[in-house]
């Protein structure tokens, strides 16, 4: 009895004939399949068949047959082992059971007949008949490994079509039967052998009988149940062909695979045993935003906006590199820099894409492409931005290059490459795509037919008449990106080369961003491309290149990015290194492996899905474990791989609202290009314009500039996380919102509270006590502590401090009571999406008289326009209710019908009395009487003016029969009449400036507007009423002169335009060199004009004790007259209206 009994998978004569087997086989008959190639080639050869042509899914899979090779191989050791433990004549013993049982006819009959099924070579190729070979063969135990390998193939129902191999079927009758049965009687009687004392033939069944129906849960059952009995080299190739299996598991078809998955958030895991290396910031690296620009995409875009030729880097305008820095913008990464490959473009061409370039990701060499200008257009570009205060960022894809690269051409030992096809049915027969003679470059067919994705490419070599195949890059998510080639980071050649190339972009700028630097951390370069036996699967074909850790680990002895982030401190010390890194490494990239920033790819998903208490989690894991990584992470509402920030978020308060946390959560904010405008298409990679013609929201846009431009420019207050602290807001009976982000940061004396509810609902509750958070300077790792939102906002509660602050949001202000603030907290109120961005936290002691208690006793937790003004109004409050005593709607609405008398007058007396000395005390007039006479003459005059709205059409125009209009013509003139003599008692330039001083100094305005909106006046003619009376007021003395009246119609306006109060009225401004003037504030301002004229001139006659006569005195009427009209033909263009009234 041989030691070892023989392997390989004994095929059946018809298989060999039907697929033409037989040169795969040893002369028994037998496959030797002791390679995944091998393997590969025998289903290949089974799936040419004319069935699996008509119906595809019959195809047989390599790790499908490889799994049955595997058992039938696990099955013939096991024999093996136990002659060699048990008894080593057990296979010649049973073969003399079976020839005692079935007698020697019998088993003559049963011999022959096996052999007919499975002839040896040749017989099959009828060298010798089968009588021939059963008489010349020895009993040597061989025949019964042969007939228990089959029957046990045969009987397992996880083989599916694969037993049309070896498929026993024409041996089934009752010899054959009996032939099984001996067997098994035999071997149940021979003493036991296995894990639990079990016959030999109930161990080579204990897979079938209790692994489960699949090939992947049997090899599993026989690695956890016989794997300690299985020698290595055959446990390894069981593991080996676990991975091949997972890997036939993924979709690398067409059209795209499965995809990335589910986002992972950043995960701490065993992060703590790795020891900190985290890198230093420069000075400017804390206040770093970032914006992303296709470049392609970007110059064809500014082209269009400025009608000019810019196709290069240094034709981008300045305004351009202006409005960024302008904006709180300091970094500018523009996607697409360097020379591409040629080839990446005709593999879209030639399948179907022909309006595209090169992939900016499928990269020649690391040198400024020659469209773009080159060198000499990025240095001059670099320059200019710089003294906008921007900085330059470029990507690097160090996983990979393009598929005909210039390393491709010149060192192709730098790649990951194999001497065959893995698949046997690769075919390489479409178009060479390289451009250099030296080298041919072929793509698998199956490519272009997107019937596979095909994970290696063709590469010929015409130098030396050598053929290798390359693989395409991958990251073993869904399918290769087939316009590159995978670098080989076991090559510590290949690392050094990129280092340097990294060294290199690193003269060029300030920001090097690795795409998908995730792919290069040692676990999972092993796990993509040298897998540990029994985890692999990722990439298909790659775990038959599997490695143990502890060999991996040899070769390649350190982290690669460890390497580069210690070389580049050392010989670019200036440069910030940002890494596109995800799969739950977050934290490793920047603790451990000393990056200076790295994704955080969770705040755009989770923040988009609402998922709120999934990212306050994130972030309050990452304090727990070391709030250090949070200053660290790049926070984005979009990126190139992703939908546009509007297709996420919007356009409104939930857009401002994520765009708000990410102006001010510490990191690294990055915006996605057309994010600001609110463009909605996304730019591929291969993009050379594009696709879409979109403007600017400048809707959008302005409110950028209202709400986040301001914060980006601050960023160095939000930027760190030294006192970062982050809230819980308690909604009642100790319920948090998880919608509700709030944190406070603080930077010397500036503080900062941001409240966001990120979810369309409405809330409110308090927020005092901030989450734990690890401070590092308590002990070797630190202490969990808690804070409370005094203490974060560094406050020192006093009963006489109260705590001022604005909104950055709505522009209010606000004030609380300190000790409220410490002791009870903050107090919110939120509807959908609310966000508020709290600054200039103040403390102020209250004054003697209690003005600041009394102020927020007043608001209570309301905002103010300004406190200042608030404080102001209070103080002014008495002063306001005088006002108010007499600018009443009743007073107006009497004045406007002609029914004011005396008795209206009489009850006037006593409140103007308290006015004038009331006002007297806060500045104004001390002469009470001449107050009082000089009211009575305007009342006097008013009492009449309604007249005037009949009798002068000329210049009443649009106001006369509106009632409403008329109500607010009396309320403004009712309101000078009472304001003009508080200035002084006699028209004049002294006291019309007094008293348009006091106008703004009293807060007038707020008494005006509540009159105004009492007689049922909107707001904006409110606004123009209130303009025009401090014109008139102002100018009481210009008004009340018979030489203004006098005036002709060019003087009258010239005087007009050297008024600050009437060249804002009237809209004056230039533009195109042209100096403009509004129609319809015009036309108001003149029938203004002309009723002050009427009042002054009325005014006079009442003070002379003269009839009164309302009428418009004569000059000023005629120049108002001859200004409207030759307004109608100006065109609002001030030189032409004066020229057309010159004399």
């Amino acid at each position: 009895m041989p030691t070892n009994t023989p392997q390989g998978l004994l095929l059946s004569g018809d298989a060999r004939n039907r697929y033409d087997a037989g040169d795969m086989v040893d002369p028994r008959g037998r496959a030797k399949l002791e390679s995944f190639y091998e393997i590969r080639k025998l289903a290949n050869t089974l799936n040419k068949s004319p069935e699996v042509q008509q119906a595809p899914e019959l195809a047989v899979q390599p790790g499908h047959l490889g799994a049955v090779a595997r058992l039938d191989e696990v099955s013939r050791f096991l024999i093996t082992r136990y002659c060699s433990e048990k008894n080593p004549a057990a296979l010649e013993e049973a073969e003399d059971e079976l020839r005692e049982t079935l007698g020697d006819e019998g088993f003559l009959t049963s011999l022959t007949n096996f052999f007919e099924v499975f002839p040896p070579e040749p017989v099959r190729q009828n060298e010798q008949t089968v009588t021939e070979y059963v008489e010349s063969r020895e009993t040597d135990g061989e025949l019964t490994t042969e007939l228990l390998a089959i029957w046990l193939l045969n009987e397992n129902p996880a083989v599916g079509r694969v037993v049309d191999l070896f498929d026993a079927g024409p041996l089934y009758d009752d010899s054959y039967d009996k032939v099984i049965a001996t067997l098994q009687e035999y071997f149940d009687d021979a003493p036991g052998f296995g894990p639990e004392g079990e016959s030999l033939i109930a161990l080579l069944r204990a897979h079938i009988d209790r692994g489960g129906d699949t090939l992947d849960s049997q090899l599993q059952f026989l690695r956890q149940f016989l794997g300690h009995l299985l020698p290595p080299e055959l446990l390894r190739g069981l593991l080996t062909t676990l991975d091949v299996l997972s890997e036939e598991h993924k979709a690398f078809r067409f059209p795209g695979g499965p995809g990335p998955g589910p986002v992972e958030p950043p995960s701490f895991e065993e992060l703590d045993e790795e020891p900190e290396r985290f890198s230093e910031d420069l000075g400017w690296m804390p206040e770093l935003v970032l914006i992303a620009k296709n470049v392609h995409v970007w110059l064809t875009q500014l082209r269009r906006r400025y009608d000019r030729d810019i196709y290069r880097l240094d034709q981008i305008p300045d305004e351009e590199l202006a409005r960024l820095g302008q904006a709180g913008v300091s970094g500018l990464w523009l996607i697409g820099l360097w020379e591409r490959s040629e080839a990446s473009k005709r593999i879209k061409e030639l399948s179907g894409s022909p309006h595209v370039v090169s992939s900016a990701y499928s990269i020649y060499e690391y040198r400024i492409a020659d469209d773009l200008g080159g060198q000499e257009a990025w240095d001059k570009l670099r320059e200019r931005a710089r003294q906008h205060g921007v900085r330059m960022a470029a990507d690097m894809v160090p996983n990979h290059m393009g598929i005909t690269s210039k390393w491709m051409v010149e060192h192709p030992e730098r790649f990951m490459r194999r001497d065959d096809p893995p698949y046997p049915s690769y075919t390489f027969n479409g178009p060479d795509l390289s451009d250099d003679e030296r080298i041919g470059i072929f793509l698998e067919d199956h490519y272009f037919d997107r019937s596979d994705a095909a994970v290696v490419f063709k590469r010929v070599d015409y130098q030396h008449g050598s053929t290798q195949y390359f693989y395409h890059g991958n990251d073993g998510t869904s399918m290769p990106w087939n316009d590159t080639a995978q670098l080989d980071y076991l090559n510590p050649d290949t690392r050094e080369a990129v280092i340097q190339q990294i060294l290199d972009v690193a003269k060029k700028c300030s920001i090097i961003r690795f795409d998908a630097a995730m792919t290069l951390v040692k676990k999972h370069i092993q796990r993509l491309w040298y897998p540990q036996p029994g985890s692999g699967g990722a990439i298909p074909s790659r775990a038959e290149y599997g490695m143990s850790k502890q060999d991996f680990d040899r070769v390649m002895r350190r982290e690669f990015w460890t390497e580069v982030v210690e070389r580049v401190a050392k010989e670019a010390p200036d440069t910030l290194l940002l890494a596109e890194a995800f799969w739950m490494l977050e934290g490793y990239f920047v603790r451990s492996l000393g990056m200076h920033r790295v994704y955080n790819s969770a705040f755009m998903n989770m923040l988009s899905d609402e998922d709120n208490a999934g990212y306050r989690r994130v972030m309050k894991e990452t304090l727990e474990f070391d709030p250090r990584i949070l200053r660290r992470y790049v926070n984005f509402m979009n990126n190139p791989d992703e939908e546009t920030a509007v297709a996420q978020f919007g356009k409104g308060d939930k857009y401002f609202g994520v765009a708000t946390l990410m102006a001010t959560m510490p990191g690294l904010p990055m915006i996605g290009h057309g994010q600001l405008e609110g463009f909605v298409e996304k730019y591929g990679m291969d993009f050379n314009e594009p696709r879409l013609d979109e403007s600017p929201d400048e809707g959008l846009v302005e409110r950028h500039q209202r709400e986040i431009f301001p914060l980006l420019r601050h960023r160095r207050l939000f930027a760190g996380v030294q006192n970062f602290l982050l809230y819980d807001v308690h909604t009642g009976n100790h319920t948090v919102d998880q919608n509700v982000f709030a944190y406070s940061n603080r930077l010397g004396d500036k503080s900062a509270l941001v409240v966001y509810h990120n979810r369309y609902a409405e809330t409110s509750g308090w927020i005092r006590d901030s989450v734990g958070y690890r401070d590092k300077s308590v002990g070797a790792d630190g202490k969990i502590v808690q804070k409370r939102l005094a203490h974060g906002l560094g406050l020192s509660p006093d009963p006489n401090k109260f705590v001022t602050f604005r909104d950055h949001v709505t522009g209010l202000e606000y004030i609380r009571s300190s000790v409220e603030l410490a002791e009870k907290g903050f107090f919110v109120s939120l509807g959908a999406y609310d966000c508020h961005v709290f600054l200039d936290f103040r403390e102020v002691w209250d004054t003697e008289d209690g003005q600041y208690r009394r102020l927020t006793e007043r608001l209570g937790g309301r905002g103010v326009s300004s406190i200042v003004t608030e404080l102001r109004h209070m103080e002014l409050e008495p002063l306001h209710d005088l006002f108010e005593d007499v600018l009443t709607p009743e007073c107006v609405e009497a004045l406007a019908k002609g029914d004011a008398d005396e008795e209206l007058l009489d009850a006037l007396r006593p409140k103007l009395s308290a006015l004038a000395e009331c006002a007297g005390e806060f500045g104004g007039i001390d002469d009470v009487e001449g107050y009082l006479a000089e009211v009575e003459h305007d009342f006097e005059v008013l009492v009449e003016f309604e007249a005037l709205m009949d009798t002068t059409p000329a210049v009443t125009g649009a106001d006369a029969g509106d009632t409403v209009q008329t109500k607010l013509i009396f309320a403004g003139l009712w309101a000078w009449a009472i304001m003009r003599p508080l200035g002084g008692v006699e028209p004049s330039e002294e006291s019309g400036l007094k008293i348009r001083s006091l106008l703004d100094e009293w807060s007038v305005e707020l008494v005006l507007t509540r009159l105004f909106r009492e007689l049922d006046v909107s707001a904006a003619p409110t606004t123009r009423a209130i303009e025009l009376l401090r014109f008139g007021l102002s100018n009481q003395g210009w008004l009340a002169d018979e030489e203004t009246w006098a005036l002709a119609p060019a003087e009258l306006f010239e005087a007009l335009l050297e008024d600050g109060d009437a060249r804002s009225f009237l809209g004056i401004n230039r533009h195109d060199d042209v100096l403009w003037y509004h129609g319809e504030s015009f036309d108001l301002f003149m029938r203004w004009l002309a009723r002050f004229g009427a009042l002054a001139q009325a005014l006079d006659e009442a003070r002379a004790g003269d009839k009164v006569r309302i009428a418009v005195p004569e000059g000023l009427k005629a120049s108002i007259e001859a200004l409207v009209k030759a307004s109608k033909d100006a065109e609002y263009q001030v030189d032409k209206l004066l020229e057309s009234v010159e004399p």
